[in-house]
């Protein structure tokens, strides 16, 4: 019998995967072109298959109360208006008063418009006119999903906005807004892909000092970018995809496919300068490199995954975004770029590998250097960048949550010139009124005295203008007028609903405290509060009661991913608190910047006093992920040197030396990408491009470079601690570049670290 125990090892799945590759390199190029020839098919409707979803949270009682007053009532909240300003008078003259009525009588008489009332279909109701007596409302509301309503308005929008005959018509209203988001979002797009490729060219022409990794990295970007938008066309077939998922998609296509290769292409170019054949550099760098890879794609890939945790369209597009982004960009690293590097070779090094020598073993270079100064004094150092990220992201003490308004747009917009006539000239907003809804009270005719006592309180409440019933309309705690017509709508066989329409100066300040207070008073009955207040109430609560749930799955299961890959516990722990710092700042710059309204004439914006709840919990993930992912690089890097060596500090500065030019470079390019958004017309896209490009540059500067090394110093050996029983489940599952190592040879600091 043939002797199994002296047999070699078989060879790791990623070495395998490598040989198969460059045996078959046409086939896998063949392949990868055929891949991007039908996604490039797929991704060119990308942009109009995308969509901008509501801020409305799935089985809320704000959602539930619109159903009901649309199926029983059958109206419902207004999300267009159209704002008729009198050229000559005021809104009751006669010419001005037939024109009002005439426009209102078309747009109801439209099929696709399911109702329409105006300050002259309502009995002159005071909301709808301004206070100067120049400008009146006509409210519409359109029916069906955020797709369905925005595609009734590219049409209706155009049409309505006139001047003609005694009065000028402009379109507003919430849909309008967010319609116009939706196609700046989209202009920025494009715009940004005219900056970003040839910037990034650059920046990678530099890095390599060669033409041809360049143009092979920025086509793999390209391969992942490209990928990820036809799956996202072909992810609307099931599930609303939001308008912004391809502006990341852009951003971080583009910039994890260049990390990723990146990483591969340097590891490639140390094999063949030590000597190694073309065939065994690229298996060794799918072996090692392509391993790091995979693990650091499926930490961004978690982070991201996360939003999948809460039941919102708007931040699942992200999730979907980033796991094809990851799943794009590691198809192009370890099954596309080695069957090119098979055929291109050498030809990668460029300038950079010819000029480059392997390095004497003492020999050291700058950020070798820089790691052995810092772990001189690594409370010193350590203790100073600490301070310096305290201080910057101290602003988020202040931080303020509010609701998202017009002011996301540019000036230029128009539907946020309508949004600013209506807060400065009416001084509420009936648009955004809050309904009450009992639709199994009782009979109307029963209900009245309950009715008048409800309306009578909450006409009492701080910020409520006034509130329509079927009891008439109520202010101040009183009833304003008698019962006209106009108020029959408020009653169906079996039971009522309210209007309450808030002041302007209420949304302004304290939108959610206004709809907690109309919750609060006393009803006579079971109601179900509605309207878009309430909907952006309901959204924020959602959102923060899944907020925990989502923190933990994405600690836990990429601190579980690092010690697998480092086989501590202390390491995991010590990146999630450096993760943290780093994410400080972000949010203190969005704070001082964006809620504060500092640098507001730089960057072109309008600050509100308070920050979107959504966009925060999105950046985290994004910036979480991406901050992991260059500790997953980092930390591979350091665990094979501490394999090879058993000597934590010298690990420490050989790795940092290999690791951080590339994970400078990476996160440079990455931080362009991103920061092309700074001029985006929609603030939304400037808070994520300004904030997640300081992010990842913090990140891999005060971080990578002062706090990793000071902290490895200061906890010398303890960094690999673990107890027993997950050393062994490490031993038998762990990760790591170098793959499987003999046990660590100690061996004595160098004398710079003693």
């Amino acid at each position: 019998m043939l002797d199994s125990g002296n047999s070699p090892p078989p060879e790791p799945a990623l070495a395998r995967l490598g040989r198969f590759t460059i045996r078959r390199r046409w086939w896998t190029l063949a392949v990868s072109l055929v891949l991007f020839g039908v996604t490039l098919v797929g991704a060119s409707g990308a942009l109009s298959a995308l969509s901008l979803s509501r801020f409305e949270s799935p089985g809320s009682e704000s959602l539930a109360a619109a159903e009901v007053l649309d199926r029983e009532f059958g109206t419902g909240g207004p999300n267009m208006l159209l704002l008729v300003t009198a050229k000559n008078g005021t809104v009751d003259d006669p010419a001005v008063a037939a024109a009002g009525r005439a426009l209102t009588d078309e747009l109801r008489g439209r099929p696709e418009v399911a109702e329409a009332d105006s300050y002259w279909s309502r009995g002159a109701s005071p909301v709808l006119r301004s206070t100067d007596g120049r400008q009146a409302l006509v409210l519409a509301r359109l029916p069906g999903d955020a797709t369905q309503t925005r595609g009734i308005l590219r049409d209706l929008s155009p049409q309505f906005t006139r001047d003609a005959g005694a009065v000028t018509v402009e379109v507003g209203g919430r849909e309008e807004v967010f319609r116009q988001v939706g196609a700046q979002a989209g202009q920025d797009f494009i715009r940004a892909e005219m900056l970003i490729f040839p910037m990034v060219f650059v920046l990678l022409v530099l890095v390599f000092r060669g033409f041809v990794a360049a143009l092979l990295t920025l086509g793999i970007g390209v391969f992942a970018m490209v990928g990820t938008m036809a799956a996202l066309r072909l992810t609307t077939a099931v599930t609303e995809v939001s308008t912004f998922a391809l502006n990341i998609t852009l951003a971080m296509g583009l910039g994890l496919g260049v990390d990723y290769c990146l990483f591969v292409i340097n590891r490639f170019r140390e094999r063949l300068r030590n000597g190694d054949s073309r065939e065994d550099a690229i298996v060794h760098s799918v072996q090692t490199a392509g391993r790091t890879v995979l693990f650091s794609g499926l930490t961004v890939a978690i982070s991201l995954l996360g939003l999948l945790l809460f039941p919102f369209p708007f931040l699942r597009s992200f999730a979907y975004a980033g796991f094809f982004v990851v799943l794009f960009s590691v198809i192009g690293v370890l099954f596309t770029l080695p069957a090119a590097l098979a055929f291109v070779g050498r030809a990668v090094g460029g300038g950079l590998l010819r000029r480059r020598k392997p390095k004497p073993s003492g020999e050291s270079g700058f950020w070798h250097r820089t790691a052995l100064i810092v772990m001189r004094r690594p409370a010193t150092f350590g203790g100073a960048v600490i301070v310096i990220l305290l201080v910057l992201g101290s602003p988020i003490l202040g931080l303020q949550f509010g609701l998202p308004d017009d002011r996301i747009l540019p000036p230029s917009a128009s539907s946020r010139q309508v949004s600013e006539e209506v807060r400065a000239n009416f001084g509420v907003e009936e648009s955004d009124a809050v309904h009450l809804v009992a639709s199994d009270a009782g009979d109307p005719n029963q209900l009245r005295p309950g009715v008048e006592g409800y309306a009578t309180a909450l006409s009492q409440v701080e910020g409520v203008a006034q509130v329509d019933t079927m009891a008439g309309r109520f202010a101040n705690g009183q009833r304003v007028d008698g019962v006209p017509a106009e108020f029959d709508r408020f009653t169906s066989d079996t039971g009522t609903w309210l209007s309450v329409v808030p002041s302007t100066e209420i949304l302004e300040t304290d939108p959610l405290g206004f709809v907690q207070n109309i919750r609060d008073v006393p009803p006579p009955f079971a109601v179900q509060v509605g309207g878009y207040p309430a909907e952006l109430s309901d959204f924020r609560a959602a959102l923060l009661d899944r907020l925990p749930l989502a923190l933990l799955v994405i600690f836990g299961i990429t601190f579980i991913i690092l010690f697998l890959m480092t086989g501590s516990l202390v390491l995991p722990l010590k990146a999630t608190v450096l993760n943290l710092l780093s994410l400080s700042v972000m949010f203190g710059a969005l704070v001082w910047v964006f809620q504060q309204g500092n640098l507001s004439d730089v960057f072109g914006f309008t600050a509100t006093g308070t920050l979107e709840t959504s966009i925060p919990i999105l950046m985290f993930c994004i910036a979480y992920g991406l901050s992991m992912d260059y500790e997953v690089f980092m930390m591979s890097r350091i665990k094979e040197e501490y394999d090879r060596t058993g000597d934590n500090e010298s690990a420490v500065a050989v790795a940092i030396e290999r690791s951080a030019p590339l994970i400078t470079a990476a996160a440079a390019i990455l931080a362009v990408s991103f920061a092309t958004y700074a001029a985006s017309g929609v603030v939304f896209l400037k808070m994520l491009g300004i904030g997640l490009a300081l992010a990842v540059l913090v990140d891999a500067t005060l971080i990578r470079a002062v706090l990793v090394p000071a902290f490895m110093r200061l906890a010398g050996n303890a960094n690999w601690w673990a107890p027993e029983p997950l050393k062994r489940i490490h031993a038998r599952f762990g990760i790591s570049e170098a793959g499987p190592t003999q046990p660590p040879t100690r061996v004595e600091a160098p004398a710079a670290v003693r």
